[in-house]
């Protein structure tokens, strides 16, 4: 003892030091509190402490170890003082449902500060049984091929043909169990279906998306009685019901909980009880072709006729169309894009009780049902539509990118196309690394409610950008309307995905960190629930649990950012990958710790900061979106050809991680230290950066992988329908890259002898004669030279049309 007091005396400053690094490696660890206990003792006493500051601490400690000395001296005051202050959030029932909606899932890892990414790089990769691989070559590429997206477009409808093929092959009962006469796919078919269908005609994507995702048929298998489904789903599975669900009013958009539909309980005077309704609702899809309405309303009942209280709720009933008072029949125009999309409204409506979706049982629970269902289905349906849009534009655009030349060369050599081919062709990869990731989850029967929303937030704000990366590129053949023109569709229907399922603005600050603080955090929510139902005991288990874990994350934060991330472990991977997985553990301490700071600094009216809580967000969406990419890139076997578009994506995830915590650092107004928080860690954040953006060698080699007709560019695009049928554009624009590949060597040997002086400077196509005679090219070649040009020329006209036809 003598000999540590000694030192301790002799070298007091590498002492201080020296305690601070064992304090900091033990928060680092998150050593349990004992540990801490005994390192503050061996502190103490290295010091030379006296015995009464000794005994002082060990009583101090000794409350904070004994959990029933803790609770009533401690906690009870802590609880009291944070009630009084209104510390914490106050949760209405509808934002407690929305909360509770679904289950959580990586997110949880991410917002920990110590994500276990051994564990989150063997979470599922779905694959398609053989029966689903057989409906998408059969019965999906049967559709596609009937469907003509130019007619579609200028007649404003799908043809009937295409209607009644779409239900015959029960498009509509996707998610219908065999059992009720459906295909009961799994959530990766029912995303594949789609994805196909967008390649090929958005209007019959979101026909075919919209039965299939919140509505009559999704409630009715999870919260439908046995009757009911017996009696429905084998009708909408058959397409012989057309369902539309009603949610959506003029003044409730996003925020559907306040809908004012309404429905009044009430007994008829043949003695049975009934449900008076009144609505308007407005852009329902399928609504003015619809045969059974699901509407979303507010249940009265007067007279408490069901024993339920006089306000019982959101509650969601099935309608038939045909029911007296029920008007439907007019349309919207969602810029253009033919699909139905309709306006819907009922007048003194009277359907009777075992209309409530699950029956009495189901009355008030309506809200509860809707957050489940969206919980699962905004993973699925608008990513599969932004990922098939996606797909399509790369497959068009990289064939562009070669047949199309200005000043000899094609245009994808010039860097300045290379740079949003390689944005778009990276942004394909990360959005097809998100959906097949997400899938995995509801395929488990996971409804990861905040990862779902950040899969439709940044799968359709990706999209909107890939599309304008798209269009860019494209030029006048891009705004050249007609059956050439392959992806203005896509470009004019893009906002419409951001809209739906939740606003986009709406879905990033309120949803994703707004709920996902409290639902991915792993004490937050549980000390809101112990504070609102006084629960003490509840409360110091969350809240000492939430001190732990912002000493863990505070020290993990300091360790990570000074070492740069290397005292972070990383699983097992490609060579390459160690550095990012160490960025990404870096980033989860981070974030972990300001989340909590800003809890903290904010309290309650952190949710009302929607700035704050927007970077907040989209730190953890990019870090989902990483940890994406590197599941992807284990799951398609650690390809080398690949490393471009997952060094790229990673390093945009990195970057934009870093743009988020230095928006927080600049922005986060902590009491007493902001001049600290937007001085020194502001300036150290930027001086000790996670990343940057991808350099230009790894756009440049994106781009040449995309220029090349390979398995890198087929990947990219699986998934997509290739059309084989001559005057289809798709095939005019794969047949004429592919030839104008073939063509290059000829045509480089031509050029070889311009510049050697072999043969004068001229256009190739004027050369092709003397290059023969000269020996130069052989027969063949100059075939395949003329027929490129030709190829070429015909793949790049622009459609036209006479007055008569353009307004017809």
């Amino acid at each position: 003892m003598e000999s540590i007091y000694g030192w301790f005396l002799l070298c007091p400053w590498t002492a201080v030091a020296g305690s601070l690094v064992v304090l900091l490696a033990i928060g680092y660890l998150g050593s349990p509190l004992i540990v801490w206990t005994v390192a503050g003792a061996a502190i103490l006493v290295g010091f030379g402490a006296p015995v009464w500051l000794l005994g002082f601490y060990v009583a101090i400690m000794l409350i904070f170890n004994v959990r029933p000395l803790r609770t009533s001296l401690v906690s009870k005051q802590v609880m009291t003082i944070m009630d009084k202050l209104g510390f914490l959030p106050k949760i209405s029932d509808t934002e407690r449902a929305a909360i509770d909606a679904g289950t959580v899932w990586i997110e949880k890892d991410l917002f920990s500060g110590k994500p276990d990414f051994k564990k989150l790089m063997n979470e599922p990769y779905p694959q398609l049984t053989a029966e689903e691989q057989a409906f998408m070559n059969g019965p999906v590429d049967e559709l596609c091929k009937m469907l003509d997206h130019w007619e579609i477009w200028k007649t404003r409808k799908l043809s009937d043909q295409s209607f009644d093929y779409i239900k015959k092959q029960k498009f509509l009962g996707m998610i219908i169990p065999k059992e009720y006469g459906g295909l009961g796919f799994s959530a990766l078919a029912h995303s594949e279906v789609i994805m196909k269908l967008s390649s090929r005609s958005l209007s019959t994507a979101i026909t075919v998306m919209v039965p299939n995702s919140l509505g009559p048929a999704e409630l009715l298998v999870h919260y439908g009685t046995e009757e009911q489904k017996k009696y429905y789903l084998p009708r909408l599975a058959s397409g012989e019901e057309i369902p539309c669900f009603g949610l959506t009013e003029p003044t409730a958009g996003s925020d559907a909980g306040s809908i004012i539909s309404n429905g009044v309980v009430f007994k008829g005077a043949d003695g049975k009880i009934y449900i008076r309704l009144n609505w308007n609702k407005r852009w329902i899809t399928l609504a003015a072709i619809s045969t059974v309405i699901g509407l979303a309303f507010r249940l009265r009942d007067p007279e408490n006729i069901l024993g339920l209280g006089e306000d019982i709720g959101i509650t969601c009933a099935l309608v038939p169309s045909k029911t007296p008072g029920v008007v439907i029949g007019r349309r919207h125009d969602p810029l253009g894009t033919p699909f139905y999309n309709c306006p819907t409204q009922g007048k003194d409506v009277v359907v009777p009780l075992d209309a409530v979706v699950g029956g009495i049982e189901g009355c008030g629970k309506g809200w509860l049902m809707l957050t489940e269902c969206l919980a699962a289905g905004r993973g699925i349906s608008l990513p599969a539509q932004a990922t098939g849009g996606a797909k399509l534009a790369a497959r068009v655009v990289s064939a562009h990118g070669v047949i199309r030349r200005q000043f000899g060369l094609s245009i994808g050599k010039f860097e300045g196309v290379e740079e949003p081919m390689a944005r778009l062709g990276a942004a394909t990869y990360m959005l097809e690394a998100m959906r097949r990731y997400t899938l995995g989850a509801l395929d488990q029967g996971l409804k990861p409610s905040v990862i779902t929303a950040i899969q439709k937030y940044y799968s359709t704000e990706m999209g909107r950008k890939g599309i304008n990366d798209a269009m860019d590129i494209m030029g006048g053949s891009g705004i050249s309307m007609g059956p050439r023109n392959l992806i203005a569709e896509v470009y004019i229907a893009t906002p419409i995905g951001i809209t739906v399922e939740g606003a986009n603005i709406m879905t990033r600050t309120l949803i994703v960190f707004g709920q996902g603080a409290l639902r991915a955090h792993p004490f937050a929510y549980a000390e809101v629930k112990a504070m609102d139902a006084k629960d003490l005991k509840g409360f110091d288990e969350a809240f000492w649990g939430h001190i732990g874990h912002v000493i863990r994350n505070l020290c993990r934060s300091i360790g990570l950012s000074v070492s740069r991330g290397y005292l972070a472990c990383s699983p097992s991977c490609h060579p390459q990958m160690k550095r990012y997985f160490r960025r990404l553990q870096w980033a989860s301490a981070t974030y972990a710790i300001l989340a909590d700071i800003a809890m903290a600094a904010l309290g309650g009216e952190l949710k009302l900061r929607e700035k704050i809580t927007g970077r907040f967000a989209d730190i953890l969406g990019y870090m989902y979106m990483a940890t994406s990419v590197l599941r992807k890139f284990e799951a398609d076997g650690r390809r080398d050809e690949d490393l471009a578009f997952v060094h790229y994506n990673l390093k945009l995830c990195l970057a934009e991680i870093q743009k988020g915590f230095d928006g927080i650092f600049d922005n986060l107004k902590v009491p007493g230290l902001r001049w600290f928080f937007k001085g020194w860690l502001g300036a150290w954040s930027r001086i000790n950066s996670m990343g940057s953006q991808a350099s230009d060698g790894w756009s440049h080699a994106i781009s040449a992988a995309m220029l090349q007709d390979g398995s890198v560019r087929d990947r990219l695009t699986q998934g997509i329908f290739l059309p084989t049928k001559e005057g289809e554009q798709l095939h005019r624009l794969e047949t004429a890259f592919s030839i104008s590949l073939k063509s290059d060597m000829a045509e480089k040997k031509v050029k070889r002898a311009i510049r050697d002086g072999i043969l004068p400077k001229k256009k190739v196509h004027l050369l092709l004669d003397e290059a023969r005679s000269k020996n130069i090219i052989s027969d063949e070649e100059v075939k395949l030279i003329q027929q490129s040009d030709a190829v070429r020329y015909d793949a790049i006209l622009v459609d036209d049309f006479s007055e008569e036809q353009y307004h017809s």
